[in-house]
């Protein structure tokens, strides 16, 4: 038993080891060199205190025995197993172990961050049904879920990572070469229709060497600390997978504790020196928020030491890094740590980052130039037309190619809107197990398209919206089909009868919503039928819906006779698709 009191964290500087940037072929490699040297992981409560610290070499060994049990259970090279990603270091020395055996971990989220039991249960026999998944590792608390989840599925294993560790089966390793498969990345709000991103560990080395050595800059006195959550790619390749192929320390908070006490994270950030942190928007908006309604808010938190606070996930929004610059600049805060970037779970992580130490540079667009169906270029505009504030998301990374092109697949020139597309040596080998659904965004000589629209301009990427129907809230994504199958579940509401959208909110903040068709008259009962609805959604999904009544036969379609949710959003905004009283 680890004695709290006497824990000390993994230093920062290690002038035993010379930094290499993820200069190896495989994880397995990475983690063995990392082990030479005197770094780790540390974990963190709400309220700051350390719970535990682990060295990077002490997850190595841990790593060892694990693959050496999975080995022993019978789990073969390229096997599954889904992980639920607790923020902790039992979940970092099993995807670790995972590779020492050649099977695939597919980390997955924890009930906390869904909505009810029943919802959760379903989303993840979903995914592990996706995967084809042969075995599972959960924390003891799950266990009823687990049960639940992973009735009559024939598994070589199920239990925490513990039962694992103790199993008396023991093999040999079995270990990777870099064109093999290092673990699947689900999309985060994928349930209904889950998508596995297919990862290299040639494309994981590749991706964290460009984040690493071009996108952040690291140096030798560089700290990270991070509260995402390790089944998101940001949390996983970002700041977990990054900060091992880099030897750098790391201090992370669990994501739930974050999100009960999100000053947590500039806390640990004062108290332990952090130089490195990533959030989405809004994680930075959350903070400005909660600490004026503290009136200690600001007490013992001392930003001056943090370099680089990168932005990434969902869309920039300028009005709400200003506001953090403003409540924090007295705490020692520069607005030039900000570094927008742009990146995807299908080319592993990162693809682009703008300048380290130059802060958020945004080009002044007209609104009308950025919706609509054609591609337009961007230079100039009306004096008193809507300009919209379009950030300058960088330069791709060395290994990339980017081109954005028009509908027919022709390149655009600069500072014309069109899709993004990009390849490289870290766009995923495929979805796992879903060919058709490879094919559409995969071509035969390596361009993916990211379903993001944008534009170049002196060599750097600008991105304005996406081209796919994805809905994010909070640097969460939805899949739309997810929360209209969920409302299709409702007696009396048939399928086609619902769209999934996003509209801006009052700060530009995406509100998700649902246009349902509906038949019923008395106005009472449309009440009922709404709250219905949202009830519903939340149960299933874990995300609060506004929730629009339009008239029959009134959502759009396309020529084949599908829903056109893009076409449906554009006619609610623009008034040609009227809402009908409750």
């Amino acid at each position: 038993m680890v004695d709290i009191d006497t824990m000390t964290i993994t230093p920062t500087l290690d002038p035993t080891l010379p930094r290499r940037y993820s200069d190896f072929d495989t994880l397995v490699e990475s983690i063995e060199y990392a082990a030479k040297g005197v770094r780790g992981a540390n974990f963190y409560d709400a309220r700051g205190n350390l719970v535990e610290s682990t060295t990077w070499r002490e997850i190595r060994d841990r790593a060892h025995v694990i693959g050496r049990k999975l080995s022993g259970l019978g789990f073969q090279k390229g096997d599954r197993i889904a992980l639920i990603a607790e923020t902790s270091a039992n979940f970092v020395a099993f995807f670790i172990g995972c590779q020492y055996a050649s099977v695939l971990p597919v980390p997955l989220p924890l009930p906390t961050s869904f909505g009810g039991k029943e919802g959760y249960v379903a989303q993840l026999r979903m995914q592990m049904k996706s995967c084809k998944a042969n075995g599972i590792m959960a924390p003891e608390f799950m266990e009823q879920i687990i049960e639940a989840a992973t009735e009559d599925m024939d598994l070589l294993f199920k239990g925490s990572t513990e039962e694992y560790e103790n199993s008396e089966k023991d093999g040999e390793h079995r270990l990777p070469s870099t064109e093999d498969l290092a673990y699947l990345q689900y999309s985060s709000g994928s349930t209904r229709f889950p998508h596995g991103v297919a990862v290299t560990h040639k494309s994981l080395l590749a991706n964290t060497y460009g984040m690493g050595a071009h996108g952040v800059q690291l140096r030798e006195d560089d700290r990270c600390i991070s509260w995402l959550p390790f089944y998101h790619d940001m949390g996983l390749v970002g700041t977990l997978l990054t900060t091992v192929n880099c030897q750098v320390s790391v201090d992370f908070i669990p994501t739930e504790e974050f999100a009960r006490r999100p000053l947590s994270w500039l806390r640990v950030m004062s108290m332990n020196g952090g130089t490195i942190t990533y959030s989405p928007t809004f994680g930075f908006d959350i903070c400005s928020r909660r600490v004026s309604s503290r009136r200690n808010g600001m007490d013992e938190l001392d930003l001056s030491k943090l370099r680089v606070a990168g932005i990434g996930g969902d869309m920039i929004r300028p009005d709400v890094m200003r506001a953090f610059t403003n409540t924090f600049a007295s705490v020692g805060f520069s607005d030039t740590a900000f570094l927008p970037s742009y990146g995807l779970a299908e080319c592993t992580l990162g693809v682009s980052f703008a300048e380290v130490g130059k802060g958020i540079e945004i080009d002044l667009v007209e609104e009308a130039l950025l919706s609509g169906g054609r591609h337009v270029m961007v230079n100039g505009s009306a004096d008193n037309a809507r300009k919209r504030e379009v950030v300058n998301c960088g330069k791709p990374l060395p290994e990339y190619e980017l081109h954005i092109r028009d509908e027919e697949d022709n390149q655009l020139p600069e500072a014309s809107v069109g899709r993004v597309l990009v390849r490289g040596t870290s766009v995923m080998r495929e979805y796992f197990n879903d060919p058709e659904t490879t094919r559409a965004v995969l071509s035969e000589d390596g361009w993916l398209d990211t379903g993001d629209m944008g534009y170049m301009k002196n060599g750097y990427l600008y991105i304005v919206g996406r081209a796919k129907d994805m809905i994010i809230v909070n640097g969460r994504n939805h899949w739309p089909q997810d929360i209209e199958w969920a409302v299709e579940q409702l007696p009396g509401v048939k399928n086609g009868d619902v769209a999934a959208i996003s509209v801006p909110g009052e700060n530009a903040e995406e509100i998700p919503m649902i246009l349902a068709q509906c038949r019923v008259s008395d106005s009472s009962e449309r009440e009922n039928f709404i709250d219905e609805m949202r009830s519903h959604i939340q149960s299933i999904t874990g995300i609060n819906c506004m929730v629009e009544l339009v008239p029959p036969r009134s959502l759009p379609r396309t020529s084949s006779g599908k829903l056109s949710r893009s076409k449906a959003r554009n006619q609610y905004l623009s008034g040609h698709l009227q809402a009908i009283a409750s």
